[in-house]
């Protein structure tokens, strides 16, 4: 599994928007008991911090350390370094989540060691955003930034992004699930932010030994006013695992 963020922990933890409590909700609802989840490519912990309002125990993996180390704490979650793979009792666990990593993995890995840790009934559910969209105007320029200026520095695992997941190999008994946005309010400052934390960015920066976003940025200035609506469609693939 590549490990695109631990050299900048922080930024991802200070600018990646959370996600809906709509998300959650929904998921929730489809979960029999609240006894263990793991969220396995949890990053700083956005998701392992809601599940732990609800499940008694959360057990939380991420192969970066420095991810780790930015992570929301409760007493009932517990972190370790981990990717696919984990460490738990067969038929225990009642949910599994990926948020925004699922992409990253070992798919035929991970699949075998949800099929061995989830309970009966037990869930699965991996989510994802896609490109943000502000306005008309906003639009075009970003469209033009992600496809041609730093396109050819996004891993090939982007592509499953870009199709929404639509496409992944997913083995297990399928729950629809509606499509969901995330949207917030930034000023141009943390839509930077966010820029800066993109893995295509960084990979720009060290092979052309300076920053793309800077020029981005000066486009969009005559344009952003006051603080803006972003909008990233937000896409959920769930499953029973057993």
């Amino acid at each position: 599994m590549k490990d695109r963020f631990s050299l900048h922990a922080q930024e991802y933890q200070q600018f990646r928007p959370g996600y809906p409590p709509a998300l959650y909700q929904f998921i929730f609802q489809h979960v029999k008991n609240f006894t263990c989840a793991w969220d396995a490519g949890t990053g700083n912990g956005q998701a392992a911090h809601v599940l732990a309002t609800r499940f008694n125990k959360v057990i939380a993996t991420d192969i970066s350390a420095a991810q780790l180390q930015q992570a929301h704490q409760a007493n009932n979650i517990f972190y370790s370094i981990g990717a696919e793979e984990i460490n738990q009792p067969d038929s225990s666990i009642d949910l599994i989540t990926v948020a925004q990593a699922f992409h990253w993995f070992e798919m035929a890995k991970f699949f075998n060691c949800v099929t061995r840790v989830a309970k009966p009934d037990g869930v699965l559910a991996v989510w994802g955003y896609g490109l943000l969209r502000i306005n008309s105007i906003i639009d075009p320029y970003i469209d033009t930034f992600y496809q041609h200026r730093i396109g050819a520095y996004w891993d090939a695992e982007r592509a499953w992004i870009d199709d929404h997941y639509r496409t992944i190999p997913f083995p297990f008994k399928k729950i629809e699930a509606p499509a969901f946005a995330l949207s917030v309010n930034w000023s141009l400052a943390q839509l930077e932010g966010y820029f800066n934390t993109w893995s295509a960015v960084k990979k720009f920066i060290t092979v052309n030994a300076h920053n793309p976003v800077d020029a981005l940025i000066r486009q969009l200035q005559p344009h952003w006013q006051t603080d803006l609506e972003v909008t990233f469609p937000l896409f959920l693939r769930m499953g029973r695992v057993k």
